[in-house]
């Protein structure tokens, strides 16, 4: 099995300890997971940070490979959730019944990995944002690819990036109305559209899908199964 570099002995251990020692002030939060670091970050100091973890030798992160927005509304929360398992198949569909809880103290978050080149290791820069206004500084000034994502952001998660050159929509189209990965954004949408031949032209019109549960709500037989069935029955008897 191919170990990568930064999981090796002492190399995640020396990027932890570089990062407690540089980021000590209230609002920082360090966790280590899965052979990965997750460095929390203050939003007022978002940029500050990321200017930091770039120009620091001893980081030297040139690179952000990625961002991206995160919605926490009924984090850890499933319609799929049970008491107790079946070995029958499947007895429910996915139909939500109660509107969506906030099970997180902030709803959205903003997420950046980055990789350092010159140490070849990686990390992963989070700030959570409030529900009412998701707001935050730009990282264009810092890296120039934070450009597009962050215009990614905005369209489908409604976050706001502070002194962007250009945020506006950049996967739907002009007019559209929401951010579709928002939690509460409707999975039919809401609105459609199609070509008018007689207008020649396109037109937007109420959402004709009615919704539906997408899986039935029946047991279904399953010979995978019928043996365990078999066999409970029998110490059972």
């Amino acid at each position: 099995m191919v170990t990568s570099i930064l999981t090796r002995p002492g190399r995640l251990d020396a990027l932890s300890e570089s990062i407690r020692a540089c980021f000590t002030d209230p609002g920082y939060d360090l966790r280590v997971a899965y052979d990965e670091l997750t460095l929390v970050t203050p939003p007022e100091r978002w940029v500050e940070t990321a200017q930091i973890l770039r120009d620091r030798e001893v980081f030297r992160f040139e690179q952000l490979i990625d961002l991206c927005g995160v919605d926490y509304s009924a984090y850890g929360q499933s319609e799929w959730e049970t008491q107790q398992s079946t070995h029958t198949g499947f007895g429910r569909g996915v139909e939500r019944d109660r509107p969506l809880a906030l099970a997180h103290p902030q709803r959205f978050a903003v997420v950046v990995h980055l990789l350092s080149l010159t140490h070849n290791w990686r990390l992963r820069l989070r700030a959570y944002l409030g529900a009412d206004e998701p707001i935050i500084d730009s990282l264009v000034g810092v890296w120039d690819s934070a450009n597009w994502f962050e215009r990614e952001a905005f369209d489908l998660f409604g976050i706001l990036f502070r002194n962007h050159p250009d945020l506006r929509r950049i996967l739907t189209d002009y007019g559209f109305v929401g951010h579709p990965f928002r939690k509460d954004f409707p999975l039919s949408g809401q609105v459609e559209m199609r070509y008018d031949p007689d207008l020649k032209r396109v037109v937007y019109e109420p959402v004709s899908i009615e919704p539906r549960v997408l899986v039935p709500r029946v047991i279904r037989e399953d010979a995978r199964y019928a043996d365990q069935a078999a066999g409970e029955g029998r110490s059972h008897g």
